[in-house]
């Protein structure tokens, strides 16, 4: 005999042995035992969730001779007809594959004969939203006032292409995704009966990695005791079967991000390749991976939904202390589109390296969400004595071609300044020393010149710390230190010098000027 599959073989025969759809059970074992049958239900929820499987119960309950507590003998010959397929009275339709109106409208000539044998006869439509318009339409009357021997199942994945005209016509019930402990469950109990040695570590992550879908979960068991045959199936096995990466490498890799290195996350990707992993396998199972760093962040008790142990909840506390809830999100929101974007690239390696750069090089994002991981980075140098000076272009490009007149050309004097901003710009050194201490540390670099409307215009050097210094709550604090030194209100203008240009080139230097002025009165 030939190999049957996990799924195949231990696909229930009675509504006890459908796991994690407990409501849908009991509502349908109620219908029959009180004979309060329906005559068109749709079945609608993920992959792998017991739709087919519950409507071929339900197909051997109502016809079952001997039915016990609304679920099928198993034993009659209607149930055994039923379970090997030979019974004319369940009929199950791929409507991915026959979806005309001639298919339907066969089915409408059916249905005007009474079944040979058992009560019902009970149409089992699969995929029924691959069904065209025209089918949908032939099949409308018949699904509104069946003959009373007619059962109609309709499965589907995606009732919202279903029209309204047949969703009001059918009781709808949803098959929620099953639950990583009924998996586990259901696993355990088969590994059991096949006398298979797994361990429990990985039990899990193939419950976590079927995403609620119960034949999911069987298929990858499947594939993984079928590649370690004879042996104790471990977490290192099925990793390596399926592809995956350990949790502990995510944790080396976030570090490696946080700490801006692109030399050990390129190393760190190298060494995931060379193990045969799945690139996209990967960014899926990190941005999950950050999904529960920020759940911990957010709440402590989060024991129950990570489902973790109680050691790598240790460490998820440990590292979310280490990355802000901005940031957090903002690498969910990359890696969830990377994602999606690796399943059809053909680089796919090539695409997740430029990412892992780009978060560690903030500067190369244009995104107005990275201004803070930009602001972070220069904080981070200017802890640890690393003062980077903006870079400066050789001057190959404008200046080889404009004559040396234009060249020697400087910026415009400004009319006579009013003694407010006067008063401002001499104390303000005085100011910056009471500023908040990131804003200090960027507005010891600043310079000060004059802006339209006797305006206080504040340079800096580059667009960073001009962003920082620019947004509305830092002006405002300026604007507020300025006030309670000197009693002055005063408008205030931001700007950066241009890249590959000096201060002098662009701007009067006004703080010079005053300052050139109270020597010579001093004089």
């Amino acid at each position: 005999m030939s190999y049957m599959a996990l799924y195949r073989k231990f696909r229930p025969d009675e509504f006890e042995d459908v796991k994690g759809q407990d409501a849908i059970v009991a509502t349908l074992k109620n219908q029959i035992k009180s004979d309060r049958i329906g005559h068109a239900y749709l079945f609608c929820g993920t992959r792998g969730t017991g739709k087919t499987t519950v409507a071929k119960i339900f197909a051997k309950a109502v016809n079952c001779e001997h039915s016990k507590d609304g679920s099928p003998c198993g034993e009659c010959e209607m149930c055994r007809s039923i379970a090997a397929g030979t019974s004319m009275n369940v009929i199950e339709i791929d409507a991915a594959s026959n979806n005309g109106v001639d298919n339907i409208r066969e089915i409408r000539e059916e249905v005007s004969y009474r079944p040979t044998e058992g009560r019902y006869k009970v149409y089992i439509i699969d995929e029924v939203h691959m069904l065209s318009i025209g089918a949908f339409n032939a099949l409308l009357k018949t699904l509104e006032e069946p003959p009373e021997y007619v059962i109609f199942i309709l499965a589907t994945t995606e009732a919202h292409k279903i029209p309204v005209t047949i969703l009001s016509r059918c009781q709808r019930y949803d098959f929620k995704r099953i639950s990583i402990e009924t998996i586990s469950a259901r696993l355990t109990e088969l590994i059991e009966k096949e006398k298979w040695d797994v361990e429990e570590k990985a039990v899990r992550y193939i419950a976590r990695m079927a995403d609620g879908s119960m034949r999911d979960a069987l298929s990858l068991l499947d594939q993984c005791a079928s590649f370690y045959i004879g042996k104790r199936l471990t977490y290192d096995h099925v990793l390596e079967v399926l592809g995956a990466v350990d949790t502990e490498v995510f944790s080396r890799l976030l570090r490696e991000l946080l700490a801006f290195d692109v030399s050990a996350v390129i190393e760190t990707v190298d060494e995931l390749v060379m193990q045969g992993r799945e690139l996209s396998q990967l960014s899926a199972d990190f941005t999950w991976y950050l999904r529960n760093l920020l759940l911990v962040r957010c709440s402590d008790d989060m024991e129950d939904v990570l489902d973790v142990s109680t050691e790598n909840l240790e460490r998820l506390k440990e590292e979310a202390a280490l990355i802000e809830n901005d940031t957090l999100m903002r690498y969910i929101r990359i890696f969830s589109d990377l994602t999606n974007q690796l399943k059809y690239a053909a680089q796919k390696r090539v695409l997740l390296e430029i990412t892992l750069i780009r978060l560690c090089r903030p500067q190369m994002e244009t995104r107005e969400d990275t201004l803070l991981e930009r602001i972070r980075a220069i904080e981070k140098q200017l802890e640890e004595g690393v003062v980077s000076a903006a870079p400066v272009k050789e001057r190959t490009s404008r200046s080889d071609y404009i004559s040396p007149a234009e060249q020697e050309k400087t910026p415009e004097l400004p009319q006579a300044l009013n003694e407010d901003v006067k008063t401002v710009v001499r104390d303000f050194r005085a100011i910056v020393n009471n500023a908040s201490p990131m804003l200090r540390t960027y507005l010891k670099k600043a310079r000060l010149s004059a802006g339209e409307g006797n305006r206080l215009m504040i340079v800096l050097p580059d667009e960073v710390s001009a962003g920082a210094v620019g947004s509305e709550t830092h002006k405002q604090e300026i604007k507020e230190l300025i006030a309670g030194k000197t009693g002055k209100q005063m408008e205030l203008d931001v700007r950066c010098v241009e890249e590959g240009r000096r201060f002098e080139d662009s701007f009067v230097d006004i703080e010079k000027m005053i300052h050139m002025e109270i020597t010579v009165e001093d004089d």
